[in-house]
């Protein structure tokens, strides 16, 4: 099963396709957009004292790829049918990963309305999980896979140190409204830039809740760009997109003229396109934040 570009969702309509996979009897998600292919697996090479779950290297029409085991990132035993055992090919984070799983199933094509945000009560800060979707009776959890990689190589983050290498600034009396649904992306965020001298952040779980806020202010009569001065968002999140909200914010006349960055892993030369075409302003891929920050620069100083 490889990655067709025509399968591909048109931008902004808050659609995506979800890549089924089994682990353990469960049912798990990867967003379409991340997956470059489905092969059947290969001869792995082991890499002494690596990550418990990097089982090695294979290569890869002349890459060398790390095989990530979904086995020991969810903390399952090993699979009772190993020939239907599958390798999902991934790219985001401008870097290439395998991921083994137990099968691959379908793929699925739903609206972000339709992911929940998982309960505080089973979903830890340190949770993969960051949607549930229902679907034919079941759930299907979708995963964090950019977590799982930073949780395997730290260094794969958001780095304070590239913004320290900008120098003192003082920027607090911008305001910049971020829209993120990852708890850890937020709070690195919101290090990050403090550091870089924006200190008036305001963060919202989702494209929908930022959204009801900027309308909210619309509503109430007041000059939008005296309250915000620049909108930062992610492209994967429940209830509402990144490129949906900034559909959406192009839509209203008296919020058309915000500036808006698209700061995610799936900023990639093949689909820049998707933002370009719903109206952002910029696009950077994560964990790039010294390039998000001079692009923040670039259109409210």
């Amino acid at each position: 099963m490889a990655n067709d570009s025509g399968i591909l969702l048109e931008s902004g309509t808050n659609e995506l396709e979800i890549v089924g996979f089994e682990m353990g009897g469960n049912r798990y998600g990867i967003n379409v957009i991340k997956v470059k292919e489905i092969i059947m697996p290969l001869p792995i090479t082991p890499i002494p004292h690596a990550h418990f779950a990097v089982e090695g290297i294979v290569q890869l029409r002349g890459e060398v790829l790390p095989v990530v085991n979904m086995e020991k990132i969810l903390g399952m035993a090993p699979s009772s049918n190993p020939s239907d055992e599958k390798y999902i090919v991934a790219s985001f984070n401008k870097q290439t990963v395998v991921f083994q799983v137990h099968n691959v199933t379908q793929i699925h094509r739903i609206s972000w309305d339709q992911i929940e945000k998982p309960s505080g009560i089973y979903a830890a800060e340190n949770s993969q999980v960051i949607g549930v979707i229902k679907l034919d009776g079941e759930m299907l959890l979708l995963l964090d896979f950019e977590k799982i990689i930073l949780d395997i190589n730290p260094d794969a983050g958001i780095n304070v140190d590239q913004v320290k290498k900008l120098g003192k600034r003082e920027r607090s009396d911008k305001r910049l409204l971020i829209a993120e649904d990852s708890p850890l992306l937020r709070k690195l965020l919101n290090d990050t830039l403090q550091e870089a001298g924006y200190g008036n952040l305001d963060f919202y779980e989702n494209g929908k809740d930022a959204f009801d806020y900027l309308e909210s202010i619309v509503e109430q009569g007041i000059d939008v760009k005296k309250e915000v001065q620049l909108v930062i968002t992610d492209i994967e999140m429940p209830q509402m997109d990144g490129h949906h909200f900034t559909r959406r914010i192009r839509e209203n006349p008296k919020l058309a003229g915000l500036p808006v960055i698209i700061f995610s892993s799936l900023i990639t030369d093949d689909l820049k396109h998707k933002g370009l075409s719903v109206g952002a302003d910029d696009q950077v891929s994560k964990p790039e934040i010294a390039e998000l920050v001079l692009k923040i620069d670039k259109y409210i100083l």
